[in-house]
């Protein structure tokens, strides 16, 4: 019973740190996203086709 209880303790944790981590990731590529995005708006009038 309580090899269960730290394996289940362990998954716990660990998955709790990977959800921080895949948040960091996420909001950092949404910032990225928006200066570019912001980058390519500001510079449009000088693209020519």
């Amino acid at each position: 019973m309580e090899r269960a209880y730290k394996t289940m303790t362990s998954s716990g944790g660990m998955n709790i740190a990977f959800g921080i981590v895949m948040i960091v990731i996420g909001i950092t590529s949404g910032v990225i996203t928006i200066v570019n995005g912001a980058r390519l708006l500001k510079h449009r009038g000088e693209i020519t086709f």
